[in-house]
């Protein structure tokens, strides 16, 4: 069949050249079709539950809503672990499913659980998220007016501006912030109530009924159909306030004052005519009414629910989030054209990028573009210089851009995206598709090149290209299996890492179909003449043969000194491993600081606004600052029940210097001002987490675990390596419990319910009708005073007015203790719990993690209190253990693989040999580099088993035909490895040619760091020089071993 298929090649030349035509240009349609991100989609099996409960302390929150929720979820299939928050006001509650979960399935299973559990009625409604980086935005606008009126912008973006994103194709929703709200506000007099005979329920339901649109239907009119419609809209303030609200009218209020003797001589005849006269009179009596505006004060306010200043101005923000399918290069670049005209248009509007998640992909993009084609110019000039043929070279090089544009063809139809791991995985798969051409083209020219080879023409090509099938074929399966285990990694590095290997895997079984159909086909084209012979005496065997040949022979007849050199370098670069420090994943290097601040328990909005202008200050001393953001207050997803914290977001000159440290500098400064609160600096490259090291404490009570975590904090503020050290521990209220003695409130006609009612701080909004300003629809909220500021003496002479209408001080029948409340109750699976974290500012986790461990055990616990070291280096562990299995699964997938192909069991066997020596040249390549042994690390040394035996498989298949054909094996070995030398170091040094970009490149992306580069070099080296000498070192004794067992058994 394969002869077949190279055959038919040949032959019908213009029927492949107008194939590979048609896939190249679908390949290029597909590649541009594309979307293009940062990083695979990753699905977080995460979820949220948010449940807010206005003005419940923390204790109610855990009590009331939390509790019945976590004991409901904990149990539920698939749940790993389950976090929660019991707040001011709400509960927050993460749950974390295995990877692999249906989330959607997940999160209607959550929804149901829910529904069935009786939470407070005072509870609002409960909100379920699932964590999708489709959620965050992928561009953010800040806005300024000259004039600083924020009423005309916000009114002006609102209707000019925002419907004109929403408009843009790919855009799922655009947040509006900071804008300002206009709103009635309704205060009724409670004194003007009263005398009017009204409650604040009474007008209340009123105002609702007179305000109500409603449709009656069709009519009839004199045989035509007309629509009536109620209409009850308030076209003004003035038309609300003259609305007239029917007065409340004591009974009997006009009927006569009779006393009991006078009733006693009345018939009942006579008193029900009287008091039918009375009813009669009502009747035509006018109901008396009392104007809206007497009874309550109605104003048109304007205010702001959260701060929002940019570079010292106020200011509003637009973030817009995409939707799953769209891309997000053209999304931003629609929104950025839409908002560029807006402005053009409003010469008084100032709009500042805040964020622009575009930039940094078009730059990833670009990079991983430019590395990848100056590595396939390096694998071109490595092959020319080896072949020394240009027309070799040409034929060789095609099969680069082919096997791109094909896996670009086969990706599309996978709904894979363009980004850094598809990209950095065609970097590393240009130095290996390239192979398949090399060794099928090299074979082909070396064999027109021999005196006395039988075969021309056509039919050589032919033979010579089927001679190499099976070894091209069983390397590049070799190649592909290894990827197969990389199915079993879970987590986020396999969420990662899976497009990479997708993409490695289409590359090279496109590479194969090259080889024997498009190479062929132009080696016929090319040489259709033949080559001429070289004359000299190089021109058989070069001097890379010749010396190759030379070592190889000495090598074989010192078979031990051999072995024992290898195995001591082995154990030598073993020992070094130490040395070798462990990490996670590489981060990015944007020029850009989100900082937070998490106010202390009773902090001000003022205060907070205060604390962050202080902060604004020290940030504009750094002549790199360009732009600096921030909020307070608002609606904040991570703390739904927080009213103060802050939000800043700083953008930094991308040429910085000293950018490592500037984070710790500003932080440093902060600290200074001695603020009550926690400033931290999130990493934004990883979406909020980093390279870090997080302490979990348990007990049984905050108050008991807070001297441990001070000495936790200690410890890691001692850590040269640690900056940003934090917990989320959380400072206590003062709390003022008010103790209702019931048997004196019992005689009052009093209750513990009537006092929260008449003291309870929280006001939610509500919404009694809407007024048309200017044809705007306009909220008519209802509000109440209340006191802003207390004393404890004020608090014990707040009078109540009890059923009698005797008033009485709260003093009276309440007592005041004294005590505190924490802000926040934090729990994991159930375990009251905190975290301390602290960022790494080493390239070495796991060193410092294991010196921060040794700290922590030296620590003395009280009972019930327990100390457990995580963060980044759990997810190395837990990474690194994966990987390891996936390694040792290729392996013996490899050599299931290498049995079937080569019928048996020895030059398998010799051909792992080349194994071992890879960690020779990895660990001594990240020595000399500086790196760490990190997941990219490991996804290298995964590619390195394929690779390296792809070599070795080159070289053995080509001693068994020498075997078979009858020489011995000695002088087979010499035979196949001169002639197989210059294939082997063309593979390898066109391999390592694309890499080098990779590691010499610069600032390179996110995920596929240097590291990977480095470790596929480092590896590739040692073991292409080992192989070469130590694998066929192995195969004679093997062979030898092999002999004397049959002469034994003879």
């Amino acid at each position: 069949m394969i002869k077949n298929i190279i055959n038919f090649s040949i032959k019908n030349k213009l029927a492949i050249v107008l194939m590979t035509i048609i896939v190249a240009v679908a390949g290029a349609y597909s590649a541009l079709k594309m979307n293009m991100e940062m990083l695979p989609n990753i699905s977080s099996p995460v979820l949220t539950v948010t449940t807010p409960y206005p003005g419940a302390t923390p204790e109610n929150v855990l009590e009331s809503v939390t509790d019945p929720i976590e004991n409901r979820v904990a149990s539920m299939e698939g749940v790993e672990d389950v976090q929660s928050q019991s707040m001011q006001n709400a509960s927050a509650i993460t749950i974390t499913y295995d990877f692999g979960t249906d989330m959607d399935k997940a999160e209607e299973e959550i929804k149901d659980a829910i529904e069935s559990l009786d939470l407070p009625k005072e509870a609002s409604d409960t909100t379920i998220n699932q964590i999708s980086m489709y959620e965050f935005p992928i561009i953010s606008y800040s806005f300024t007016d000259k004039d600083n009126d924020l009423e005309k912008l916000t009114k002006d973006i609102e209707e000019n501006l925002l419907p004109k994103i929403e408009g843009v194709d790919g855009v799922s929703s655009a947040t509006f912030a900071g804008q300002m709200l206009t709103e009635i506000t309704l205060n009724f007099d409670e004194k003007a109530l009263e005398e009017n005979g009204l409650t604040e329920q009474d007008v209340l339901q009123y105002i609702k009924a007179s305000a109500s649109d409603f449709p009656l239907g069709l009519y009839t009119f004199e045989n035509d159909l007309k629509s009536i419609v109620v209409d009850g809209q308030f076209t003004s303030i003035e038309a609300l306030k003259d609305l007239e609200v029917p007065a409340g009218q004591k009974e009997g209020a006009d009927a006569p004052e009779l006393s009991d003797a006078e009733k006693a001589q009345m018939s009942p005849e006579q008193l029900e005519k009287m008091q039918k006269e009375m009813e009669e009179k009502m009747k035509e009596a006018d109901i008396p009414t009392v104007k809206l505006g007497d009874i309550a004060s109605i104003e048109n306010t304007q205010e702001r629910e959260s701060i929002s200043k940019t570079n010292g101005k106020d200011s509003l923000s637009i973030q817009i989030v995409k939707t799953t399918t769209s891309n997000t290069v053209s999304v931003v670049d629609g929104v950025k054209e839409v908002i560029d005209d807006y402005v053009k248009e409003n010469s008084n509007t100032e709009a500042v990028l805040m964020m622009d998640q575009a930039k940094p992909i078009v730059d990833s993009i670009k990079t991983m573009v430019e590395k990848a084609l100056i590595g396939a110019l390096f694998a071109i000039i490595m092959i020319l210089l080896f072949l020394r043929n240009i027309r070799s070279t040409l034929i060789a090089v095609v099969s680069i851009p082919m096997s791109i544009l094909m896996a670009f063809l086969v990706l599309k139809q996978f709904d894979i995206t363009i980004n850094i791991m598809t990209l950095g995985a065609m970097t590393v798969a240009i130095g290996r598709v390239i192979d398949d051409s090399i060794v099928v083209i090299e074979n082909v020219y070396r064999r027109m090149k021999l005196d006395d080879e039988p075969l021309k023409g056509r039919a050589l090509i032919a033979d010579a290209t089927k001679e190499m099938f099976i070894p091209i074929m069983s390397s590049t399966v070799v190649t592909i299996a290894v990827f197969f285990p990389l199915a079993m990694v879970t987590g986020e590095v396999g969420e990662i890492f899976r497009p990479f290997a997708y993409t490695v895997v289409f590359a090279l079984v496109a590479s194969l179909i090259i080889a024997i159909t498009i190479v062929p086909m132009l080696a016929h084209v090319f040489f259709r003449k033949g080559v001429k012979n070289s004359k000299s005496k190089e021109g058989k065997q070069g001097v890379i043969q010749r010396v190759y040949h030379s070592v190889l022979e000495w090598s074989l007849s010192h078979k031990w000194i051999v072995s024992i050199v290898a195995i001591a370098i082995f154990i030598g670069s073993l020992m070094l491993t130490p040395l070798v420090g462990t990490s996670f994943i590489s981060t990015g290097d944007d020029k850009f600081l989100a900082l937070t601040y998490k106010p202390s328990p009773g902090e001000t909005e003022s205060e907070v606004v205060k604390k962050a202008e202080k902060v604004e200050d020290i940030l504009n001393e750094n002549k790199d600052v360009l732009n600096i953001q921030y909020s307070v207050g608002g609606e904040n997803p991570m703390s739904p029940g927080s009213t103060t914290d802050t939000a800043m977001f700083v953008e930094y000159d991308k040429d910085t210097e000293n950018w490592d440290t500037e984070a710790e500098r500003v932080l440093d400064k902060i600290d200074e001002l001695k603020h009550e609160g926690t400033w931290k600096n999130l990493d934004v490259a990883t979406g909020g987490s980093s390279n870090s090291v997080s302490i979990t404490v348990t007990g049984p009570s905050i108050e008991a675990m807070r001297d441990t975590v001070k000495e936790v904090e200690d410890v890691l503020n001692n850590q040269d390596t640690l900056t940003n050290v934090s917990s989320s521990i959380s400072d206590s209220y003062e709390e003022y419990q008010l103790v209702v003695d019931h048997k004196k409130a019992a005689k009052l006609g009093l209750s513990a319910g009537q006092v929260a009612q008449e003291l309870n701080q929280y006001d939610p909004k509500e919404t009694v009708a809407t007024v048309a300003l200017d044809g705007v629809e306009t909220d008519v909220i209802l509000v109440h005073d209340k006191k802003e500021s207390w004393t404890e003496k004020e608090l014990e002479d707040t009078k109540f007015t009890t059923p009698l209408g005797k008033e009485v001080k709260l003093s009276e029948f309440v007592t005041i203790e004294k005590g505190t409340s924490s802000d926040t109750i934090t729990r994991k699976n159930g375990d009251i719990s905190t975290t301390v974290d602290a960022k790494i500012n080493a390239k070495d986790i796991g060193t410092t993690t294991e010196e921060v461990q040794a700290e922590i055990d030296k620590i003395e616990t009280p009972n019930n209190v327990s100390i457990k070291v995580g963060g980044t280096t759990e997810d190395i562990e837990d990474s690194f253990k994966q990987l390891g299995m996936a390694m040792l699964a290729a392996i013996a997938i490899v050599y299931l693989i290498l049995v079937l192909t080569f019928h048996g069991g020895i030059a398998p066997f010799s051909i792992l040999f080349s194994l071992p020596f890879t960690i020779t040249g990895v660990i001594l390549a990240l020595l000399i580099s500086g790196e760490t042994l990190s997941v990219p690390s490991m996804i290298g040394l995964l590619m390195l088993i394929g690779i390296v035996v792809t070599n070795a498989i080159v070289l053995i298949d080509r001693v068994i035909r020498m075997e078979e054909s009858g020489l011995p094996t000695r002088e087979a070995l010499l035979e196949a490895a001169t002639t197989r030398v210059r294939p082997i170091l063309m593979t390898a040094l066109a391999t390592i040619g694309a890499l080098v970009p990779l590691v010499f490149g610069g600032d390179s992306s996110v995920l596929i760091s240097k590291a990977l580069g480095v470790t596929v070099i480092g590896g590739l080296l040692s073991s292409t020089l080992l192989t070469l000498i130590v694998v066929p070192v192995v195969y004679e004794m093997l062979m030898n071993l092999k002999h004397k067992f049959v002469k034994s058994e003879e």
